[in-house]
């Protein structure tokens, strides 16, 4: 696997290494929203720093992602963030930037070889223990602990997909929450428009959910319109999702989104460049660095509003 990510990103050591000499390159995995803040939060803690970033995005692109760092290595940048397309094809990326002694900092998605970054690595992001852990409890606590539920996943190549799922199954298992039962659970990657056609051929199939747990707040948004379409009465249905991002606050406020979970994207970013900074200064860091994970309800919605 590694001699053949390796070949299809020979052609970047060719690039030119005047573009990001002193530079911190970063590589993201994509636009989405969530995303989109946590690379804001990069911008502003480096401009902050006066630490010049390249930022560059892979477009879920594994293969591109790993030119990207081919193209930072080349370049002698002076360290690297990371947020992996795919957090199994972490260990060459690792590899590449551990053999070249520039240190790497994996930012919101755990990389596979977490626990065998070195020295000169760092993982930045939120216990995901923590995230689906905290959604399916309150969940619980408002059906009474019993109810028929569906599980909307993300991306099954993502860490998170898989934690958070686990903390649905595992916050079920309790005595407390053993009443509630998953009628079905299928990846919608995350995406708005894949959690409402989900939805809807979940509605189709005569599914009548007393919740629906989706893994991002994404993905419990187009399970809101696919429901909103059908006529559904969203008091009838509790939905939970991850991240507060400001859309979710919205459907929120509105009635329609009973639970997410605080994600701090913006805290992600700054976190990343401060280990990123610190170890290209030969500093030590954390192997893991927590940004805490909190509980949202429309009782305490207001104090996160722009905050992602």
């Amino acid at each position: 696997m590694f001699k053949k990510l390796i070949a299809g990103a020979t052609l970047a050591l060719l690039a030119s290494t005047s573009a990001y000499a002193g530079d911190i390159g970063v590589s993201m995995a994509n636009s989405d929203t969530f995303l989109t803040v946590l690379r804001k939060g990069i911008e502003k803690a480096a401009g902050d720093a006066n630490q010049p970033v390249q930022i560059e995005i892979a477009d879920d692109d594994v293969q591109k992602q790993l030119s990207q760092i081919q193209n930072f290595i080349a370049a002698k940048v002076d360290a690297i963030i990371v947020n992996a397309v795919d957090t199994s094809a972490t260990a060459p990326m690792t590899k590449l930037a551990n053999d070249a002694g520039i240190p790497i900092v994996y930012v919101n998605r755990q990389p596979i070889d977490v626990d065998a970054l070195g020295p000169k690595g760092a993982f930045v992001a939120s216990n995901e223990a923590d995230s689906g852990t905290l959604e399916t409890k309150e969940v619980c606590r408002l059906l009474g602990g019993k109810g028929d539920i569906l599980v909307m996943q993300g991306d099954l190549a993502n860490q998170a997909a898989i934690m958070r799922t686990k903390d649905v199954h595992d916050v079920i298992a309790t005595p407390e929450c053993s009443g509630m039962k998953i009628i079905d659970e299928q990846t919608a990657g995350w995406d708005p428009v894949k959690a409402q056609d989900l939805m809807t051929n979940w509605i189709a199939a005569g599914h009548k959910p007393a919740a629906v747990i989706a893994n991002n707040d994404n993905m419990a948004i187009g399970a809101i319109n696919a429901m909103k379409a059908a006529g559904w009465d969203m008091k009838d249905v509790v939905v939970a999702g991850v991240d507060a991002t400001q859309e979710a606050l919205a459907y929120m406020k509105a009635g329609d989104l009973d639970v997410t979970v605080f994600q701090d994207a913006f805290g992600q970013g700054a976190g990343a460049v401060d280990a990123a900074m610190k170890l290209a200064k030969g500093e030590k860091v954390d192997a893991k660095v927590w940004i805490p994970f909190q509980l949202v309800t429309p009782e305490n919605m207001d104090q996160f509003l722009t905050k992602n």
